[in-house]
């Protein structure tokens, strides 16, 4: 990545979330196995599909518990301040193909990887344009059954702190590889709709200058900021190995980070909304960030609001 952005050379990349299996194509040798719709690039001609309908089987609320039990007992600790569990859901009776689910969803960031999975995400991670670098980390989620759920999302004193908990904690990263590094828009709503429901998520935009040691190399920049803040939680290290012992399974390149750099600049997202193939079954992965103040029920209620595809 160093190499190629130093060059101005557009490449497609992708980080799986354990950083081991990483995947980086120049675009004019980019397989056609791969379908890319990000905001400076798509290879995909437009395609309109059908509301998608999901039935999951969740993992059971005794189960859930024991994850949840353990990584409370860890912030009860002092050894996490935010850490974010996540599950996979098989889903059954699901009669689409990877490339329906690709061209149905509606998101800013659409991946579809072979036949292995898919994404539509809406959390921007990093994006670069000249000297400037932003990160836009999305914490927050309540149902949007009216407009006053929005103010209660915003009101709300759990996802007060989990937010405030991450854009400190990105603002940190940031600085890694960043100077002049600010705030400029802090807990604004997006609303996104699929077949069943509306969901009000809230996010924030850090930005900073780039130091002159960075400024031309967006692999270094990457290593420095992965895993992302917004799917594993802080202090980030400490957070990691209780993620490690609560989930049971490796997430691959669920909660990873995908992009594409355009030879000008870059834009990349946090791979959520996430829908792989293991085998004859689908699974959709989901979750939340628990902190102090989460409640057993609401904290799973969550997972389960998250198993979606977006429609516009």
């Amino acid at each position: 990545m160093d190499v190629y952005s130093a060059n101005r050379i557009p490449y497609f990349f992708m980080f799986d979330f354990s950083l081991q299996c990483p995947v980086v194509y120049p675009l004019d040798s980019l397989p056609d196995d791969i379908l890319i719709q990000v905001p400076n690039f798509s290879n995909v001609t437009t395609r309109t599909g059908q509301g998608i309908t999901l039935h999951p089987k969740v993992i059971s609320l005794e189960d859930y518990k024991a994850a949840f039990d353990h990584v409370t007992n860890q912030l009860s600790y002092g050894n996490s301040y935010l850490t974010n569990l996540t599950f996979r859901s098989r889903l059954k009776d699901f009669d689409y193909s990877l490339d329906e689910v690709f061209h149905s969803a509606k998101a800013d960031y659409k991946l579809k990887f072979q036949d292995d999975f898919v994404v539509f995400s809406p959390e921007s991670f990093v994006s670069i344009a000249g000297n400037t670098i932003s990160t836009y980390p999305m914490k927050g989620t309540r149902l949007a059954k009216s407009i006053m759920d929005g103010k209660a999302l915003l009101d709300d004193t759990k996802e007060m702190e989990e937010h405030a908990t991450i854009v400190d904690l990105m603002r940190n990263d940031l600085s890694q590889v960043a100077s002049n590094v600010s705030v400029p828009d802090y807990r604004y709503i997006q609303i996104i709709k699929s077949k069943g429901s509306e969901l009000f998520q809230t996010s924030s935009k850090i930005s900073g200058t780039l130091k002159k040691d960075y400024r031309q190399y967006h692999g270094s920049i990457m290593k420095e900021l992965l895993p992302a803040g917004s799917i594993s939680g802080a202090p980030k290290q400490q957070t990691l190995a209780i993620i490690n012992a609560a989930e049971h399974d490796d997430r691959g390149y669920y909660t990873g980070v995908f992009g594409v750099f355009d030879g000008e600049s870059l834009a990349s997202s946090v791979m959520i909304r996430f829908i792989e193939k293991d085998g004859a079954d689908y699974y959709f992965r989901s979750g939340g960030g628990i902190t102090h103040q989460s409640t057993l029920q609401a904290e799973y209620d969550e997972l389960i609001q998250k198993i979606y595809v977006p429609i516009s």
